[in-house]
């Protein structure tokens, strides 16, 4: 898994767009698995990093956009 032991993340919107997302205090791992310690829909968690891109990297965690709390959408198109 890249991104820094699942620190970081893409978000793909429904525009086709992906964007790198940094992730706090929760650990992503193959298949989805997640820490059931932490609340995944608090929107503090989530940073939104980088530039958006068309492809993202093969060895990433990809989430839909849907998956994400409605703030961290706004975030998402303001990249």
């Amino acid at each position: 898994m890249g991104g820094k032991h699942g620190k970081y993340i893409y978000i793909q919107r429904k525009d086709g767009w992906y964007v790198k997302v940094r992730v706090l205090n929760i650990r992503l791992k193959k298949k989805g698995k997640k820490e059931e310690s932490f609340d995944i829909n608090d929107p503090t968690r989530y940073i939104v990093v980088g530039p958006k891109t068309r492809k993202a990297p093969i060895s990433y965690y990809i989430l839909k956009e849907d998956d994400v709390p409605d703030d961290v959408r706004k975030k998402l198109y303001m990249v």
